[in-house]
């Protein structure tokens, strides 16, 4: 996401995928570009991931690729936005999911600076739920990061299991290259190359509510792969919390303990952090930023052929 909700498609684009016309550009990439269309019935916006051609070429990444899609569709959950459709025999294979119209909240720090607190709390309860799904389902998402949570006025949405792995330790799906996620946001054992469990996920869900907060990382500035040293190293240096409040405070101690097994479950986390109602729980700049996304998006919006008849999900045309 561009933070300014969709874009109009450019020259070299694609027109149509699979009968799903496209309306508009939404994001680009590491593994695809983005685009906003439409369910075959018209009844649900979706987006659909097309995946770049350099990955299309490998047999390994495709098999990778359907294995992830069929576990990605087992999770279901508030706060997660599901996957309606996918084919990973396509010249250039593609994943469509609900399109949830929101600012990401790498975005909004960037533009609006920190969340007030009950606000982090809110972001952080909603993203534990929604880790919470994923983890029931057998999975762990391993990119948990401002980029792939979106703010809306109804809670925060949990994106992108492009790096999903199944808890039981068999690969679902990697990207190309030696570091797997993004090294900014690793637990510990992620960043030092171990055996990774759903704690992982909520180690980097704190260092995310950590940054909403505060506005910064908590391991401090630096590249990537400097950063993730320092949290490798976090049994002998950790963070420095003493800028958040006491409240907020003792989640994150929690949630960044070095030892996996010290940590809170996901689902103790969202405990943690108190009922999830959502209601005008954004800050009104941020709330103000959010509406105009959803005006961009309905600029390309097609009206439901049937709005009557037709169902929350679309009607798939084939089951992989």
């Amino acid at each position: 996401m561009n933070g300014r909700g969709p874009e109009p498609l450019r020259d070299d684009d694609p027109r149509e995928i699979a009968g799903y016309t496209l309306r508009a550009r939404i994001g680009e990439g590491g593994m695809g570009t983005v685009f906003l269309t439409r369910s075959h019935d018209g009844a649900l916006p979706v987006a659909l991931k097309l995946i770049r051609r350099e990955h299309a070429r490998s047999e390994d990444f495709r098999r990778r690729f359907a294995r992830e899609v069929e576990a990605a569709r087992r999770v279901r959950g508030a706060h997660l936005v599901q996957v309606v459709d996918h084919d990973a025999e396509a010249e250039l294979p593609w994943l469509a999911t609900r399109y949830v119209p929101g600012l990401p909240l790498g975005d909004a720090l960037g533009h609006h600076g920190p969340l007030p607190l009950p606000c982090v709390l809110k972001l952080t309860a909603g993203a534990a739920r929604a880790l919470e799904a994923v983890h029931t389902a057998g999975l762990i998402h391993r990119d948990v990061k401002p980029g792939n949570l979106l703010l809306t006025a109804e809670g925060p949405w949990l994106l992108d299991f492009g790096i999903a792995r199944a808890a039981d330790g068999t690969s679902v799906l990697t990207t190309v290259g030696r570091m797997v996620g993004t090294p900014k946001y690793m637990s510990p054992e992620h960043a030092l190359g171990r055996e990774l469990t759903p704690a992982s996920d909520v180690f980097t869900l704190g260092l995310v509510a950590a940054e909403a907060a505060a506005g910064r990382h908590p391991y401090g500035e630096g590249g990537g792969l400097v950063v993730a040293t320092r949290i490798a190293g976090t049994d002998r240096e950790p963070p420095d919390l003493s800028a958040h409040p006491p409240a907020l405070r003792r989640i994150l101690s929690a949630a960044l303990a070095a030892r996996p097994q010290d940590r809170p479950s996901a689902a103790e986390v969202a405990e943690l952090c108190g009922p999830p109602d959502f209601t005008a729980w954004l800050p009104k700049r941020i709330a103000s930023a959010v509406t105009e996304t959803d005006r961009a998006s309905a600029k390309f919006s097609v009206p439901p052929q049937n709005p009557r008849t037709a169902p929350w999900l679309p009607r798939l045309r084939r089951t992989r």
